[in-house]
């Protein structure tokens, strides 16, 4: 745990980013901890940076259309603020944060708060990272918590809403293996604040625009099973999001819904960003580690959910992820032999 208020006592000026392609939890972590920030330290100006996300979150995250989104022709975000004087990261590392990467870096001080496995002991010069958390939102939650003594209160609730925003995402609405009972806990503490929760869960997990359905079932009708049916991926080019009209954000949930096909242990999926680079989404069952695959190519995550960026033909990229896949498989195969024998 940090004392958060204790590290950005007299700082007047904080600037907060999350990752590159935010998602619910990062937007949802940078809008609780900006209105945080802003009730502890109302002289100060709290800038948050974030490049564009889906537009569920922006209906159900409080005071993320405040964020600042604007850039300049060198990819800067526009700010009339030339240094931080701390910088909070979310949900990442500082080199995940695209264009606020200059503002992180000239800070008199960096604080990073994350629960991503492949984080290590975090990239700020004060770090709170807990691989073990659900999400960063239920991180930022026991932030705010901690820093009310003494009487002070800064849960309120459209703080409350925003980080349960990011847990829903984060967690899958509850269902996947990184939740626990304090995740379960802080959820039980955070709706008591009387948001619309099942609108929540509804708008920024379930729901899809015609065109994410549309993109969704050529992924599922396009994708390929390989390993004997342990992997399966898919790829999307960059002509095929043209014809839909797609854009990234429309591609969210590929990977977890490939995940979900009977037998599959891997499921990749690869969206072509410009000739020969793609990224990469990996979502496993946990007999793969998506970190450590991913972490070879200088992406990460956690064990059962990672992303990476690869420069080569979606052929190459696929057959060096498979074979890294099939070796985790072979290994967990031999090791489950092992211990039948004893």
């Amino acid at each position: 745990m940090i004392d958060i208020l204790r590290e950005l006592e007299n700082c007047e000026t904080i600037g907060i980013s999350g990752h590159e392609r935010p998602d619910g939890d990062a937007v949802g972590a940078c809008a609780a901890m900006a209105r945080f920030l802003a009730k502890a330290f109302p002289e100060a100006r709290v800038d948050v940076f974030s490049e564009s996300f889906a537009d569920s979150l922006m209906r159900n995250i409080p005071g993320a259309a405040s964020f600042i989104q604007e850039k300049d022709e060198d990819g800067r975000y526009v700010t009339p603020v030339s240094r931080y004087d701390a910088f909070v990261i979310l949900d990442c590392g500082r080199g995940r944060i695209g264009g606020a990467v200059d503002f992180c870096e000239a800070a008199g001080k960096t604080i990073n708060i994350d629960h991503h496995v492949s984080q290590g002991a975090g990239s700020g010069d004060v770090n709170y990272v807990v691989p073990t958390a659900s999400s960063t939102c239920e991180l930022v939650y026991e932030v705010i918590r901690a820093a009310e003594q003494d009487g002070k209160q800064f849960m309120d609730r459209e703080t409350a809403q925003a980080l349960y925003t990011g847990i829903v995402t984060d967690t899958g609405v509850f269902r996947y293996s990184n939740v626990s009972p304090r995740t379960m806990e802080i959820a039980g503490d955070l709706i008591r604040f009387g948001f619309d929760f099942p609108t929540i869960c509804r708008e920024v997990f379930f729901e899809k625009t015609y065109v994410q359905q549309q993109i969704m079932g050529r992924a599922l009708l396009e994708s390929i099973r390989i390993l004997d049916g342990q992997c399966i991926f898919c790829v999307i080019e960059r002509k095929t999001m043209a014809f839909y009209g797609a854009k990234s954000v429309d591609l969210e949930g590929i990977a977890s819904q490939l995940m979900l096909t009977e037998g599959v242990k891997a499921a990749v999926f690869l969206q072509e960003l410009e000739p020969l680079r793609f990224r990469v989404s990996m979502r496993t069952n946990g007999e793969v580690n998506a970190a450590e695959v991913c972490s070879f190519y200088g992406g990460g995550g956690h064990d059962r959910a990672a992303g990476c960026t690869i420069s080569a033909t979606w052929r190459d990229a696929v057959n060096n992820l498979a074979q890294s896949i099939e070796m985790q498989l072979k290994k967990g195969e031999a090791s489950l032999e092992e211990n039948r024998q004893i």
